[in-house]
C-alpha cells in the first residue's frame, strides 16, 4: 500500500505516526482512506464542503496534485504521497513573555480605570491594543521590549506558536474595550464596567492559566472555514493553550 507521509502538526491527529499506509486507485480515495482510520484529519483537511482547505498542500511524488488531475490523480503502489500544509512550517518564534506583560497592563490599568471612574482610560487601553493589532505586535509590548527585557527584569520566553491567533484575541478585547468606553462615555455605567471585567477576565485567563479564550475562538472559526482563518494550534497543544516549551 502507498505510505502517506504527515507533517509534524498533524502527527497529533495521527496518534503520533509520521507515515500512514492509506489504500485507493487515486487522491480521493487515499485521502478517504486516510481520513476513515484517523477521524479527527477531516476537519483540518477539508472545509464544509468536502473540498480541500485552500492551505493543504498535496504531493505525489514531489508534485502537487493540483497540477495533475487534482482528486482523481492516479496512485501507483510505488508513489510517494506528503501532505504539506502552509502552516506545516509556519509556526514561528513567539515571545509569550511579550503577551504577558501586554496581558497584565491591560488588566493592571483596566482595574484603575475602574477604581478611578476614568473611562478615558479604558478608551486608552483600547486604543493601544488596536493599534497593537494592526501593527501585528501586543500593544504594549513596547514595555517589555524597550524596559523590561534589556534591564533583566523580565525573560524572553520564546515558544513556537502562530502570532495571528494572539492578534485577533487582541483585537477582539480592543473592539470590547472600545465599545465598554463609550458605554461609559454614554453613561451607560453598568454595562460598560460589566464589558471592562470581562476583558480583565480573559486576559487573567491567559496570563494565569495559559488559556488564550480568543485564540480558541480563531482556531474555532478555523474548523469552520471561515476566511482568513487558516492556522491550526501546533502540535499536541489544545487550542487556545499556551504551546509548551520544547525540550
Amino acid at each position: 500500500m502507498p505510505q502517506l507521509k504527515i507533517p509534524s502538526p498533524l502527527r497529533a491527529y495521527t496518534d503520533g505516526q509520521a507515515e500512514v499506509a492509506v489504500a485507493g486507485e487515486n487522491v480521493g480515495q487515499v485521502l478517504e482512506s486516510l481520513i476513515q482510520q484517523h477521524p479527527d484529519l477531516r476537519q483540518h483537511l477539508f472545509n464544509g464542503h468536502g473540498e480541500l482547505r485552500p492551505f493543504v498542500n498535496l504531493y505525489i511524488n514531489s508534485e502537487d496534485v493540483r497540477h495533475l488531475q487534482k482528486m482523481d490523480t492516479p496512485v501507483k503502489e510505488a508513489d510517494r504521497l506528503m501532505i504539506v500544509p502552509s502552516i506545516a512550517g509556519g509556526l514561528e518564534k513567539v515571545d509569550h513573555s511579550a503577551i504577558r506583560t501586554n496581558q497584565a497592563l491591560i488588566i493592571g490599568l483596566s482595574i484603575l480605570a475602574f477604581i478611578l471612574n476614568l473611562p478615558w482610560l479604558v478608551a486608552a487601553v483600547a486604543l493601544v491594543m488596536a493599534v497593537g493589532t494592526v501593527t501585528k505586535v501586543p500593544g504594549f509590548g513596547f514595555v517589555y521590549r524597550l524596559f523590561l527585557k534589556p534591564r533583566g527584569l523580565v525573560k524572553p520566553d520564546v515558544l513556537e506558536d502562530n502570532p495571528e491567533p494572539h492578534r485577533f484575541a487582541q483585537g477582539f478585547g480592543a473592539v470590547v474595550l472600545g465599545l465598554a468606553a463609550f458605554a461609559l462615555f454614554l453613561g451607560a455605567a453598568t454595562f460598560g464596567w460589566i464589558l471592562v471585567w470581562l476583558v480583565i477576565f480573559l486576559a487573567g485567563l491567559n496570563l494565569f492559566a495559559g488559556f488564550c479564550a480568543g485564540c480558541a475562538i480563531y482556531y474555532w472559526l478555523g474548523r469552520l472555514s471561515v476566511p482568513g482563518f487558516v492556522k491550526m494550534p501546533p502540535a499536541e497543544t489544545f487550542p487556545g493553550m499556551r504551546p509548551k516549551a520544547k525540550a
